[in-house]
């Protein structure tokens, strides 16, 4: 800064509320401004990050924490970030957990360690009592995603889970017919496990059905487990349900990909639903009725919750913001 000062014949103060764009820039003469940014493109000057940061006390980075790099539904949520966070004038640095628990652990004390300015997030593996001793450790906003995550002090955005499985699994029952339906979950501890496995079975209660243990199998939301899921439904024997409700589209097409290699035929032997609406939902064949969530305005609802508590940091209380969801009905069910 000091040589762009020197060559722009100018103070070095100038050259920072120039290159800062700070609010008295105005007050300075378009032909200064001019000196300046010819000095800076002759001499190849970039501001140093870390030694603006350690005046401002900013870094103008965000960070996010997503499940799984691998699952579509994730990569609308983290452009929908980029984008504001661009608008912001913000970096995004992005992590991927895949599920463990060591990771989200990992990410946490990072973020702690960087000097990052906000966090987005969606834990599956973290207790309450783990993400609020990291709460307490710093004054940086944190959003999440899901219902799950009940702290006073972070904004949550989610999709109702349990109503959206329920709605359509009475959509199995009362509109396609089907009176014998299976379930593929993931274990309790792993969100959104507990309110979509909730809305099955309210669903199949209220209409009177029974549910075959056997029809009820566990995954990871990846697709070799829904692949292993089938697997192990088919190992079974006696009658396969005519129907699959799916926890989410990479286990649904898991599913799909081995009852086909197994004969059977979707949907006439057995439907298949997911949920999320994925763009491999729309490429498997048959191609896959889902439950779609609109992951991008998920995104948009996170980024925004979190920069207005950057620059409000006197908000208050936590809030929370739903998303949508809907049917679409494709040929697998």
């Amino acid at each position: 800064m000091y040589d762009v000062a020197r060559l722009a014949g100018v103070s070095q103060p100038t050259v920072s509320r120039v290159l800062s764009q700070s609010e008295d820039v105005s007050q300075i003469s378009k032909e200064t401004r001019r000196r300046v940014l010819a000095a800076v493109e002759q001499l190849g000057y970039r501001p140093n990050a870390v030694a603006r940061s350690l005046r401002t006390q900013k870094t103008r980075t965000i960070a996010l924490l997503l499940a799984d790099l691998s699952n579509g539904f994730y990569h609308p949520i983290a452009r929908a970030v980029q984008k504001i966070a661009r608008e912001h004038d913000y970096e995004v640095l992005i992590s991927s957990s895949d599920h463990l628990h060591e990771n989200e652990i990992h990410f946490c004390e990072i973020v702690l360690s960087r000097g990052i300015d906000g966090v987005l997030m969606a834990p599956q593996r973290l207790t309450m009592e783990e993400l609020s001793h990291y709460v307490s450790q710093t004054n940086i906003p944190f959003v999440a995603l899901g219902e799950h995550v009940d702290h006073p002090n972070i904004d949550i955005v989610f999709v109702d889970d349990e109503k959206a499985t329920y709605e359509t699994t009475r959509w199995l029952i009362e509109e396609r017919g089907h009176r014998r339906i299976g379930y593929f979950g993931v274990p309790p501890f792993l969100p959104p496990g507990p309110g979509r496995t909730r809305g099955f079975l309210r669903a199949m209660e209220e209409a009177g059905l029974s549910v075959n243990p056997n029809h009820m199998q566990e995954g990871d939301f990846t697709l070799e487990s829904g692949k292993q899921a089938a697997r192990a439904l088919l190992a079974t024997g006696g009658n396969l349900p005519t129907a699959l409700m799916v926890i989410n589209d990479l286990m649904a097409i898991g599913a799909i990909l081995t009852l086909q290699e197994a004969g059977l035929r979707v949907p006439d032997d057995i439907a298949v639903v997911g949920f999320d609406d994925i763009p491999e939902a729309t490429i498997v064949r048959p191609a896959l009725t889902t439950i779609a969530q609109d992951a991008y305005d998920i995104g948009q609802k996170m980024a925004t919750a979190l920069f207005e508590r950057i620059e409000n940091p006197d908000i208050g209380e936590r809030r929370v913001y739903e998303s949508t969801y809907k049917l679409i009905p494709r040929q697998s069910a």
